[in-house]
């Protein structure tokens, strides 16, 4: 694995125990220059991975509870009259900074959602008529509490759709568990994340990852899924163009983390529920068959063909 990469991994395993595979998943999506949303229960360790991240990458953090009373200029920020000036300044909202942990995010209402998702989309806040340029690097991190918790509502998909990823780290094992209890609850201090990699050094790892090389015949695979995807006859909406692009950029960061300069048909593979499964949409025979989402995006990465490449010297399918 490339360098840096297993160190920030390493690192952040200090503190967020048995859950590697979903710590990668999270830096491929921010070496994607994506943003990643988290469905799970409370207390799994969101906010623990989310704050680790950015003490390993040096990012400037910040964490907002959404509520239903949560406005749009919490988020965004707003214009205050400077009486000495005589002119508006702006008051950053929680939103600029590099990492910005947006939790349970569908308990707020639909215009704060398009408020945030508005930033993630754009890179930049409009306030007043004036732009304001968000740092680089970079992410969000939104959760969501499962559909029937207290105050929650669905996202609608065309926000949805603007997640690179979606992600649930779920229970501990039994044996992670006794690990965290130990962890929390022992005579040494918890252990302390130090930082990796600097923004700096994080702008140039996106800048490394976006220039993996991409041959044709894996456009045409991802092409081939989504399509696939919008044939699904258990799917009432399959992937969409942005998803695809999705599908190939974090497939980009997975060549990258293996220190790998081209992209093969298991890097698609590995990535494709990650990136599909919260952007399907089931009919009602599905639903009523208990097909989930996840089963649907495996389904349709075992009825499409990946093509086999010779890349490298080697033979990649």
């Amino acid at each position: 694995m490339q360098q840096k990469a297993r160190r920030i991994i390493d690192e952040i395993q200090k503190v967020v125990i048995g859950k590697e595979e979903i710590i990668q998943k999270i830096l491929m999506a921010i070496l994607a220059n994506g943003h990643i949303l988290l469905e799970d229960i409370p207390g799994v360790g969101k906010t623990t991975l989310a704050v680790s991240f950015s003490q390993a990458m040096q990012l400037q953090y910040k964490r907002f509870q959404f509520t239903p009373d949560t406005l749009p200029s919490d988020i965004t920020g707003f214009s205050v009259f400077n009486r000495e000036s005589r002119r508006l300044e702006y008051q950053p909202g929680a939103a600029l900074c590099n990492l910005f942990l947006a939790d349970e995010i569908n308990r707020t209402s639909s215009k704060t959602q398009s408020a945030l998702l508005e930033v993630m989309e754009e890179g930049k806040i409009t306030v007043d008529g004036v732009s304001h340029e968000m740092p680089h690097p970079y992410t969000v991190i939104a959760t969501q509490n499962p559909l029937g918790f207290a105050g929650t509502q669905e996202l609608p998909e065309s926000q949805i759709d603007r997640f690179m990823v979606c992600l649930s780290m779920g229970y501990p094992t039994y044996e992670d568990e006794v690990r965290i209890l130990r962890q929390k609850h022992g005579d040494k201090p918890p252990a302390a994340i130090a930082p990796v990699v600097s923004r700096e050094e994080v702008c140039h790892m996106q800048r490394e990852a976006a220039r993996v090389y991409v041959a044709d015949e894996l456009y045409q695979y991802a092409a081939l899924l989504a399509h696939t995807s919008r044939g699904h006859k258990g799917l009432r909406l399959g992937l969409s163009p942005r998803g695809t692009i999705a599908v190939v950029k974090m497939a980009q960061a997975s060549a990258y983390l293996l220190e790998r300069d081209f992209v093969i048909p298991s890097d698609i593979t590995a990535v494709f529920p990650a990136v599909a499964a919260h952007r399907l949409v089931l009919n009602n025979s599905a639903r009523s068959q208990g097909l989930s989402r996840e089963e649907a995006a495996l389904q349709i990465l075992a009825e499409t063909k990946a093509p086999v490449l010779h890349i490298g010297g080697g033979r990649h399918g």
